[in-house]
């Protein structure tokens, strides 16, 4: 009789920062370089889309606009750390391609729940497309790969009646995380707080497929299994539901790696965001 395949170590999985032993020197990296495009972007620091201090987002704008809608970057962290100053520099690659950028902020865990900072992404969806009137493609890396989804498969009549239904019609996710359950079984739950009915509700893997928009799902080839796992099963789940989805693995890119590419126009993650957004 053939023996059932071992579980997964999913401590082990998830412990991005275990398996990339140089991350702190790339998380300063990070915040160098953003401090060093701030100081030279054309942007607007800080705009208020709620009342907490958190809740802001910094707009970086190009010299000329040249697509149909704008980006918003989410960052990552397991929604329990970092925050938008860290990732300016990622606006960099979309705007010399024509394309405004709104790096934003949201509450962490444990001071929040998940749910809340779901429901933060999505106010601040509402509050660009009410500024400016445009389409939002939703960037986001590791958790903010997962709210960047849920902003996709959001139904924005329950947000606001006067929103379209259409507001957010792509998502590019990052290494991100789609089905939150095994997360209930590793030390990051500390913060979080999950049951599993809560880590099923917060799962975009398990709400209404967002059919007929678009989804790009990309992981670093040298992430562990279950990211390879989470990005693929979203793909082919969404897929079938009639949602144009898109599974890419970047070669050679790890958990931290991986979001390098949006800091240069030329590189295929940054125009395929262009495209994304009409430029």
């Amino acid at each position: 009789m053939s023996q059932a395949a071992p579980s997964p170590d999913y401590e082990a999985e998830y412990n991005n920062r275990a398996r990339v032993p140089e991350h702190p020197g790339i998380i300063a990296g990070w915040q160098a370089d953003a401090a060093a495009y701030r100081a030279t972007a054309f942007c607007e620091l800080g705009i208020a889309y709620g009342e907490g201090e958190r809740q802001r987002y910094d707009l970086f704008k190009p010299e000329t606009v040249r697509g149909n809608a704008l980006v918003m970057f989410i960052h990552g962290g397991y929604w329990q750390a970092l925050d938008r100053s860290f990732f300016s520099h990622l606006a960099r690659g979309p705007n010399r391609l024509g394309l405004p950028v709104a790096v934003v902020g949201y509450d962490l865990s444990p001071q929040v729940h998940l749910g809340h900072i779901v429901w933060e992404l999505q106010q601040a969806a509402a509050a660009l497309w009410r500024r400016f009137g445009l389409p939002v493609v939703a960037t986001g890396h590791s958790a903010g790969g997962h709210l960047a989804a849920c902003t996709l498969a959001t139904d924005w009549r329950n947000v606001d009646p006067a929103l379209p239904d259409r507001l957010v019609p792509a998502a590019y996710g990052m290494s991100g995380l789609y089905n939150l359950k095994p997360l209930t079984e590793t030390s990051l739950n500390a913060a979080l707080g999950l049951s599993l009915e809560a880590a099923e509700r917060e799962s975009p893997l398990f709400w209404p497929a967002p059919s007929r928009l678009t989804m790009d799902a990309v992981v670093g080839e040298a992430e562990s299994a279950e990211y390879h796992r989470q990005s693929r099963r979203l793909v082919d789940v969404w897929g079938l539901e009639g949602v144009q989805t898109r599974y890419e693995e970047i070669a050679g890119a790890n958990h931290f790696t991986i979001v390098a590419g949006l800091s240069d126009p030329d590189t295929a993650m940054t125009r395929r965001i262009a495209a994304l957004a009409g430029a």
